[in-house]
């Protein structure tokens, strides 16, 4: 029997731009919607300071973020606005915009070539991963930590109430948690925390992966693994395709979520054989797809 060929696509278009003069950074394709020059901003009345004002585009009131400011660099002057753009994005369920001082180019980059940041980078580093592009290096960036920087999360969001029964139908469950974001890797933890459910995080799917391999020699198989869809290594629909494809694992319930408002995304997951995929980041919704994983996992 020919060996399964993974219906995932490991290449990713990266958009890649600058923030000074010096470095190079990058944003994935799929969650850009499109790039406009700047236009002329709204202000808005006690915004957080790296939101410049508001668009109007395409008949949409879009918030416009200093990209720059947003993460610590110097602001975008007045005299270096009009040869800027904004990169509008679709992430987190909203609409926003980003301004940048200039854009490179598009790239094709295989998702194995990015590699995890270096640890020594402090919590406030806002990159998901590292990559070299014509001997260059480009940064990947943590658009959830900056948006949780600039629009933080209401904690009540991060909570979910459950009934004892449902609680006991988690319990028993091996849980592990995988995302790339500090931001995401923490929403996902307090939501179980708020809830009194154990469970393994991890930020890299190659981690995971191992992580589950060795949890089934170990006789405690993984039941529910949460995954992110855009991670460097190893991503989440490579990751869900290698546990589905391997017998020892393969009986995990996967929920994968992403940060992409897509249709494409959902299809995608359905395809590598993900029992589930998820907007992030909701707790509730979280919930109630785990709970769904152990009515799946109950025996027949």
């Amino acid at each position: 029997m020919s060996p399964k060929t993974s219906k995932a696509n490991q290449s990713q278009g990266l958009l890649l731009f600058k923030l000074n003069q010096t470095q190079v950074f990058a944003l994935g394709t799929l969650k850009i919607r499109e790039l406009v020059p700047f236009t002329p901003l709204t202000k808005i009345p006690h915004s957080h300071p790296a939101i410049l004002g508001a668009a109007t585009i395409r008949g949409m009131t879009i918030p416009i973020i200093d990209m720059a400011a947003g993460i610590g660099y110097r602001p975008v002057t007045e005299a270096e606005l009009k040869d800027s753009y904004i990169i509008i994005t679709d992430c987190q369920r909203m609409v926003i915009g980003f301004l940048v001082r200039s854009i490179d180019k598009i790239i094709e980059c295989n998702w194995r070539n990015i590699e995890a940041p270096s640890g020594n980078l402090g919590k406030n580093a806002f990159l998901t991963g590292v990559t070299r592009f014509n001997d260059q290096l480009v940064q990947l960036l943590d658009v959830e930590l900056l948006l949780s920087k600039i629009f933080p999360d209401d904690p009540i969001n991060n909570r979910a109430i459950l009934t004892d029964v449902q609680r006991e139908k988690l319990t028993p469950l091996r849980i592990l948690l995988v995302d790339d974001s500090k931001v995401a890797r923490k929403q996902l933890s307090d939501a179980l925390d708020s809830i009194n459910i154990a469970y393994q995080v991890t930020a890299d799917g190659r981690d995971a992966l191992q992580m589950m391999q060795q949890a089934a020699e170990e006789r405690k198989p993984i039941d529910l693994l949460v995954s992110d869809i855009e991670m460097p290594g190893l991503d989440g629909y490579e990751l869900a395709f290698e546990v589905k494809n391997n017998p020892a694992i393969e009986h995990a319930y996967i929920i994968l979520h992403t940060s992409l408002s897509s249709e494409i995304s959902v299809s995608q997951a359905k395809q590598v054989g993900a029992n589930e995929a998820l907007t992030k980041f909701d707790a509730k919704e979280l919930i109630e797809a785990m709970l769904r994983g152990a009515q799946a996992l109950q025996p027949a």
